[in-house]
């Protein structure tokens, strides 16, 4: 692996603590790893080609993703269309499945149409001051986007909290059951003491 995209939650940046310490952790022990940690608009009909088009840029078969919350969802969405087509397009070169991306997700939000109904209206980024409208059709946006079953879950880990306080962690540890799956007491949405993960989690990602 020699790109890393980091993929951000609701109303967060690359200034958030997890981003940095996952820029900072890598810089430092994987100075070969080119980490990309993009500003994910609020109008999600905005950030999905911003992202999109990053990993265009990327190869798919040397790109690794870390997603929180709602950058878990995008992270899921992404792994799974780019890796299909990485393995459909070599499928006559017999594409190993250990050369496809992977994904870690951290508390992430499963199905992220049904938490945004509740959030309608406006809103303001606390990092970038970005002000910007939920709108139903940005519901609808996601809803296109869920990804009903995954058909690469051996190329996830999903770190779990039970005292998430914004979402069901059951939810995800039932999407995910057939991946690796680590899941701890207590903790909140954040996900407390992230930082002492890193090791295992770039484990995970380089390993084939």
């Amino acid at each position: 692996m020699h790109h890393l995209v980091y993929l951000h939650g609701f109303l967060s940046s690359p200034q958030s603590v997890k981003a940095q310490s996952t820029l900072t952790f890598v810089t430092k022990h994987y100075p070969n790893i080119k980490v990309y940690i993009p500003q994910i608009p609020g109008d999600l009909a905005k950030a999905v080609p911003l992202v999109e088009n990053l990993i265009k840029t990327l190869p798919i078969d040397r790109t690794g993703f870390i997603g929180s919350s709602m950058g878990g969802f995008l992270a899921t969405y992404c792994l799974e269309k780019y890796a299909a087509k990485a393995s459909s397009a070599n499928s006559s070169n017999h594409l190993a499945s250990t050369h496809l991306p992977k994904a870690v997700l951290i508390n992430p939000a499963v199905t992220p149409s049904a938490l945004l109904a509740d959030y309608i209206g406006q809103h303001t980024n606390p990092y970038t001051k970005e002000v910007f409208d939920v709108q139903e059709r940005h519901i609808n946006l996601l809803r296109q986007l869920y990804v009903e079953t995954l058909e690469f879950p051996q190329r996830y880990k999903v770190l779990l909290q039970k005292g998430d306080e914004t979402l069901d962690y059951t939810l995800a540890s039932t999407k995910y059951s057939a991946s690796c799956l680590h899941i701890e007491e207590a903790g909140n949405h954040s996900f407390v003491d992230y930082e002492r993960h890193l090791p295992t989690i770039m484990q995970f990602l380089i390993a084939k």
